[in-house]
């Protein structure tokens, strides 16, 4: 049950602070914010950083190290460089593929065989996520550099940010599955290897862009990464540790339903098919929980 709570909690704050992210895209770099965003989190907890024995194995935060690196560094460099070009619900819903990818990958790399029931719930979680986002084929509203006629070009950013957010949750997952290290100390070592790769991509030179910021816009945007990054994560990682990836995925995917809540703010149509669909999505969340 917690890992079930930890999902839904998860896909709620993540939504929040995508949200939130999006409006300073439009200012600042993807890489920029992804950077300083992960430098705040990984000091909000340092204070994890003292149960890492030194009779922990080095080939366990190695493998986190890299997850951070891929999950983190790139994955969500490409979410956030996707927020800028196609908004927050577009974006979210790309991760139709997500809980497929989780859960083919769990069973090819780390044995996890789901039950046909399970697998049921998954695929109509994944259609039901592709249809919400089919109902929205419009781009008008979206900050886009490419035309009509090549905007499949926008999905790229959105995929490689899935492909990589699988990624990195499948070395979380096999870390857990054979050591006994905590969520929140595998959070802060991802964390790190997500730094450490960004600031090492960016030369060493850091734009700390959040003292050009209004006090008001400061405050919000450190809330969004408390709730997206600190707390996101760290649920995330609770449900990779209570749960197999290509479950827990699905649960995690829920996003682009609860982005409904920030429809209006960007000027979506909530349809009556959409409705639908949430409502088929919700069908398939239910065979995979019980």
């Amino acid at each position: 049950m917690i890992g079930i709570l930890s999902a839904f909690g998860a896909a709620t704050s993540w939504t929040f602070a995508c949200f939130i992210w999006r409006s300073q895209t439009q200012k600042y770099k993807s890489i920029d914010i992804n950077l300083i965003k992960n430098i705040i989190a990984f000091v909000v907890f340092i204070p994890a950083l003292i149960n890492l024995f030194p009779a922990t194995e080095l080939k366990y935060i190695f493998i986190l190290l890299i997850s951070g690196i891929i999950g983190i560094g790139l994955g969500d460099t490409f979410y956030l460089k996707s927020l800028q070009t196609i908004g927050t619900r577009k974006t979210l819903s790309i991760e139709t593929l997500s809980p497929l990818m989780a859960a083919l990958s769990g069973e090819i790399f780390i044995n996890e065989n789901l039950t046909p029931k399970s697998w049921i719930g998954i695929i109509i979680v994944s259609i039901s996520l592709f249809i919400i986002l089919k109902k929205e084929n419009d781009f008008k509203h979206a900050n886009l550099h490419f035309s009509e006629k090549n905007s499949f070009k926008i999905f790229t950013f959105p995929f490689l940010s899935v492909l990589c957010a699988v990624i990195g949750g499948l070395f979380s997952r096999m870390v857990f599955l054979q050591s006994n290290l905590s969520p929140l100390l595998t959070t802060e070592i991802r964390l790190l290897g997500a730094i450490i790769f960004l600031i090492t991509l960016k030369g060493f030179k850091l734009n700390f862009f959040l003292k050009n910021m209004e006090k008001k816009q400061q405050k919000r945007f450190l809330l969004s990464i408390l709730l997206g990054t600190n707390l996101g994560i760290l649920l995330q990682q609770i449900v990779f540790k209570s749960l197999p990836i290509g479950i827990g995925w699905a649960l995690l995917s829920t996003s682009p339903v609860i982005s409904l809540l920030f429809a209006k703010n960007e000027e979506r149509e909530i349809t009556k098919k959409i409705i639908f669909f949430t409502c088929f999505l919700f069908l398939g969340l239910t065979l995979i929980i019980l």
